[in-house]
């Protein structure tokens, strides 16, 4: 069967990988509040900024270029991200609650 075209693209099993484990919490649980602010439409790109750059395992470098901005842009974002959700992304549990946080928002 497919999909209706109003639903957007259809996740494939084998392609979200680690974050299949997401789809068996509820989806209260799912859904944590930390990225609340940063998954508003005003902060879009921001929350597109954060996914790239975990997804690129903090490596700002990889982050900017997949991007297209300057690293000095991507730090800048990364500040920004921060301090909309509390989070100290240099700190690793902090960076996979928004990584898990963001992934769960996108299943």
């Amino acid at each position: 069967a497919r999909a209706e075209a109003r639903f957007g693209p259809v996740a494939q099993w084998a392609s979200i990988g680690p974050f299949r484990l997401l789809t068996a919490l509820p989806p209260d649980v799912a859904h944590d509040p930390v990225a609340r602010a940063l998954l508003t439409p005003a902060h879009q790109e921001l929350a597109r900024t954060a996914e790239v750059f975990l997804d690129c395992a903090g490596q700002a470098a990889r982050a900017a270029a997949e991007l297209g901005i300057h690293r000095q842009t991507l730090y800048y974002r990364l500040s920004r991200i921060e301090k909309l959700t509390g989070l100290d992304l240099d700190d690793g549990e902090d960076r996979l609650l928004l990584h898990m946080a963001l992934k769960a928002h996108r299943l």
